[in-house]
């Protein structure tokens, strides 16, 4: 088995940001900083702003998690050591693979003894296969597939 991922990643494809009042950094991000709202869950906590085409049919986006939203299990924390993974405002970083790859890059983690789960956005047409770094960070390997669009009617 190689020692390198058999993926290549090809752009960011999302920043999400933990913050303490939605309604205020939505504003901000919208109003501020320009960015078109791609889909509001304002109503689940959560706000995708577009902010580029990107790579492959997946748009560059950036995620506004509201307080409670998304959250995973809360890991334990030193007192000396900065806040990562659920404490942390990072979410996680999302990275542009091919949609092809996934399954490869799939087993290649479980080779590497590497846990991961995957989750499908059917109303966009992405899936995700989420890892974490040392420190608890989530990282996700997202492709985009017309395949995985919800179908409407």
């Amino acid at each position: 088995m190689s020692a390198h991922p058999p993926v290549t990643v090809k752009a960011l494809g999302e920043i999400a940001i933990r913050c303490a009042d939605l309604a205020k950094m939505t504003g901000f991000y919208r109003h501020v900083v320009g960015l078109e709202v791609l889909q509001d869950f304002s109503d689940t906590g959560i706000v995708f702003f577009k902010i580029a085409d990107g790579y492959g049919g997946h748009t560059s986006v950036l995620a506004l998690f509201g307080p409670g939203a998304g959250r995973p299990d809360l890991h334990a924390q030193s007192e000396d050591t900065p806040e990562t993974g659920a404490r942390s405002s990072l979410h996680h970083i999302a990275l542009t693979v091919d949609f092809g790859a996934q399954d490869e890059l799939m087993a290649w983690l479980e080779g590497q003894g590497v846990p991961y789960r995957t989750q499908v956005f059917d109303w966009i047409g992405w899936r995700g296969v989420f890892i974490e770094d040392p420190e608890g960070n989530t990282v996700e390997f997202v492709a985009a597939d017309k395949s995985l669009l919800a179908q409407s009617g």
